[in-house]
């Protein structure tokens, strides 16, 4: 997505790895290192051999600040429901470069769509889908799938047991979300052009 922070690695900040056994910090940033995807805080911790999440917590936050003051070209975020290390966005184009491979597809407005629906209603059939957007969306939702945006989540219980929909991992690491609390609300989406705001 465009203006987003992509997955990457990096020289682990220039600092010289201490000798003898690793610290539970070094541990925890190499871990980041070596994931594609956002790592939950309990599997951090499990794969670090600390006993408590709080320290864990504390150690990352520790790591995010570092980034952040030395004004590494990575950050760390927490989204999606865990955790993960990102080159910052100014440097996508030069990354862009580096893979010289053309940019995933934009989603069109009407799989933007589809997905809003998916992602507000969630489990929600497809039939569902199709009354609020009153077209079909049979082929949206496997574009959607395709992409790893949206899955089936279950059967509904009624009549013929229809496939629930819903979003993925995915869906939240794209748009930047650490869960589905994290949705804009109605109240802090800009109004439609042309509505009149009272007082404006």
């Amino acid at each position: 997505m465009s203006g987003e922070a992509t997955p990457g690695a990096a020289d682990g900040g220039g600092a010289t790895p201490a000798a003898g056994t690793p610290s539970a910090r070094q541990i925890l940033e190499a871990l980041l290192f070596a994931a594609d995807e956002p790592i939950p805080l309990d599997r951090l911790r499990e794969c670090a051999g600390l006993e408590d999440g709080h320290e864990a917590r504390a150690l990352l936050d520790g790591l995010r600040d570092e980034y952040d003051a030395t004004g590494r070209a990575f950050a760390l975020e927490e989204r999606a429901g865990g955790w993960q290390i990102l080159t910052r966005a100014a440097f996508a184009p030069h990354l862009a470069r580096l893979r010289r491979r053309p940019e995933r597809a934009r989603l069109t407005v009407a799989a933007l769509e589809t997905l809003a629906v998916v992602a507000y209603r969630q489990p929600v059939l497809r039939t569902d889908v199709e009354k609020i957007r009153g077209v079909a969306c049979g082929d949206m939702i496997r574009t959607l799938m395709e992409r790893d945006l949206v899955k089936v989540t279950g059967r509904a219980e009624e009549p013929g047991a229809p496939l629930l929909y819903g979003t993925t991992p995915r869906f939240l690491a794209e748009f930047g979300l650490r869960s589905l609390k994290d949705l804009p609300t109605a109240r802090d989406l800009p109004p439609p052009p042309g509505t009149k705001i009272a007082g404006a």
